[in-house]
């Protein structure tokens, strides 16, 4: 019988968090059909159950944890189940995060101002914690983070969002600049609207012409498979034709 070929993954594990619905759902799709072991995060179990069930039936690797990102004891039993069932993490998706409602800043309830940036930017911030020491020990990584356009432009009504993102952006570029002496490479994706149910700006636009969730997930996967000796520290992810 012949011997089927391991992907450009293979003996790798990923975490993506926000894994069971959208651009996660995808991204974590994209990772293990390169044979990547997967593990994919977010709050609601049976929803992650589910997608690890379906992409198990294909012939995947994909494991469920429930972990609340804006929780560090939810993160940190994250990485302690992590560090036992796999002794490393290879790749970190921080693709977990909110839009918040829209509407005029000086209006925004300060609950919700706190719910953006906790998931946003504080479960980003707890996941690396988490999970960095684990890449410093193997002596690699590679982290991606999902921010947007909105952190590189103005978006009226969304401005708690976009200063999310603004500061997400400019978190990757520090933790870059500190993790290169131990081989690990921290990028940034800045999508524009993507068509899932999260899109703040979805309604209105002609959503064949967005982009869609497996776009997202091409430009992660091109990011993890780079030649060791180089990384793209940012990617602007624009549709083709404006929707």
């Amino acid at each position: 019988m012949e011997s089927q070929q391991s992907g450009p993954l293979s003996g790798a594990v990923a975490v993506v968090t926000g894994g069971g619905r959208g651009i996660g759902h995808a991204i974590a799709g994209r990772l293990s059909a390169m044979d990547a072991t997967v593990v994919i995060t977010g709050r609601d179990a049976g929803r992650l159950r589910q997608v690890a069930g379906e992409l198990g039936a294909k012939g995947r690797t994909v494991h469920a944890f429930a972990c609340d990102v804006t929780h560090r004891a939810s993160v940190e039993e994250l990485g302690e189940r992590l560090r036992r069932a796999h002794g490393r993490v290879d790749i970190l998706v921080n693709n977990a995060g909110i839009a918040g409602p829209r509407g005029l800043l000086h209006e925004l309830p300060p609950d919700d101002w706190d719910a953006i940036f906790n998931t946003n930017l504080r479960g980003v911030y707890y996941m690396m914690r988490a999970v960095v020491p684990l890449m410093i020990a193997a002596g690699a990584g590679h982290i991606v983070n999902i921010s947007s356009l909105a952190g590189k432009n103005a978006l009226p009504r969304g401005v708690a969002y976009s200063a999310s993102k603004w500061a997400l952006n400019g978190l990757s570029y520090g933790l870059a600049e500190e993790l290169r002496e131990h081989n690990i490479r921290v990028s940034v994706i800045c999508p524009g609207s993507v068509d899932t149910d999260f899109s703040p700006r979805r309604h209105g636009k002609d959503t064949s012409r967005m982009l869609k969730p497996g776009d997202v997930a091409h430009a992660v996967a091109a990011l993890v498979t780079q030649a060791p000796q180089s990384f793209i520290s940012e990617i602007l992810l624009r549709p083709t034709r404006k929707p």
